[in-house]
C-alpha cells in the first residue's frame, strides 16, 4: 500500500490489485478541510488509468457534502466506483442523497 496524504484527520492509502482495480483506502474525516487531499490522490490513481476504482471507507467516521462531491467527480472520470464497507454514518449521507444510483456500495 502506498501512503498517498495524510490531513489532520484523513487518511488515505493505496493499492492496485492484479486485476485492475485501484483500492482507495480512506479513514478518518473527510470535509471540505480535507477534500483536496482525497483529490490528489485521486488524481494520482486515475493517472494510471485503473479499470475500476473502489474506495475502503471502513475507516471513515464523518464525510460532508465536500467528499461526496470528490467522489461523483471521480465517478464522472473511471465510469464504476465502488464504496466498500461504508460506516452506518457514511452509508447514511451515502443513502440520503441518493447516490446508491450512482455508486456501487458493498457491505
Amino acid at each position: 500500500m502506498a501512503e498517498l496524504g495524510n490531513h489532520a484527520d484523513l487518511e488515505i492509502s493505496t493499492l492496485v490489485g492484479a486485476d485492475g482495480i485501484a483500492v482507495v483506502s480512506v479513514a478518518g474525516e473527510l470535509d471540505s478541510a480535507s477534500a483536496q487531499t482525497l483529490t490528489d490522490a485521486t488524481s494520482a490513481v486515475l493517472a494510471n488509468r485503473p479499470k475500476r476504482i473502489a474506495f475502503d471507507l471502513h475507516a471513515l467516521r464523518f464525510m460532508d457534502s465536500a467528499g461526496i462531491a470528490v467522489l461523483i467527480n471521480t465517478a464522472r472520470e473511471v465510469g464504476h466506483v465502488e464504496l466498500r464497507n461504508p460506516t452506518a454514518i457514511v452509508r447514511r449521507v451515502i443513502e440520503a442523497t441518493g447516490l446508491t444510483s450512482i455508486f456501487e456500495v458493498t457491505p
